[in-house]
């Protein structure tokens, strides 16, 4: 367990230094034409920065993304006689881990690929879909935690309704996330960035309810 747990924290710092090095990166030699810097839900740039702007956001994004998964792989240490329970604090990290990282190889890619220009049509969709696709390979398996999942009231006072909302959430978002990707270049935009969301908050919704459906019926229950 603390092998896992040493390689996973040394993943995460190398991870968040290069992003980190990105930004400082970008806003130094970065292009100096206008760079996307906010997208419309339909993926259309809707709003443009200078390479300072997008260095920052990404340093931000750093920032609070070490602090969020370092905070996380430090659970794990309060819970060592817990394998089941660390196993989880694992998984949610890992999802910290991926979702920033994935934001920010979104953004270094349209900022990148093509400066000055708009991203093609449907790229968005894609990335967000391989996003959804990877979160949703891990969700299933958290552990309950104060970051990453599905937590609701209910969720945190019954251990069988957090797995099962987990697990289904974790199953919408993957298969979700693949039906994006294959559709993404050929949906019409932003018809298909908008349908995309509109799923994933259909999905969100939707293991809310199993928590509240799992935590009603379940006789192990805590009470409010």
């Amino acid at each position: 367990m603390t092998r896992s747990f040493s390689v996973l924290n040394l993943l995460t710092v190398m991870v968040f230094v290069a992003i980190g090095a990105a930004a400082l990166l970008i806003a130094i030699q970065g292009p100096t034409v206008p760079l996307p810097l906010h997208f419309s839900t339909g993926g259309a740039v809707d709003r443009w920065g200078t390479r300072e702007d997008v260095g920052r956001l990404l340093a931000i994004l750093a920032g609070v993304g070490f602090l969020v998964a370092m905070g996380t792989g430090l659970a794990i240490r309060r819970h060592p006689a817990d394998s089941s329970r660390a196993r989880g604090l694992r998984v949610a990290q890992a999802i910290v881990l991926i979702g920033f990282a994935g934001v920010a190889a979104l953004i270094l890619w349209t900022s990148l690929t093509s400066p000055g220009a708009a991203p093609p049509a449907g790229a968005h969709m894609a990335g967000l879909s391989l996003l959804f696709v990877a979160i949703g390979a891990f969700v299933g398996r958290v552990a309950p935690n104060p970051f990453v999942g599905v937590r609701t009231p209910w969720s945190y006072k019954s251990r069988l309704a957090w797995e099962r909302s987990n697990r289904l959430a974790g199953r919408l978002f993957f298969f979700g996330g693949l039906v994006g990707l294959v559709a993404a270049p050929f949906s019409p935009q932003p018809f298909g960035m908008t349908a995309l969301i509109i799923g994933v908050l259909i999905a969100a919704a939707w293991s809310v309810v199993e928590s509240w459906r799992v935590w009603k019926s379940d006789p192990d229950r805590q009470p409010f």
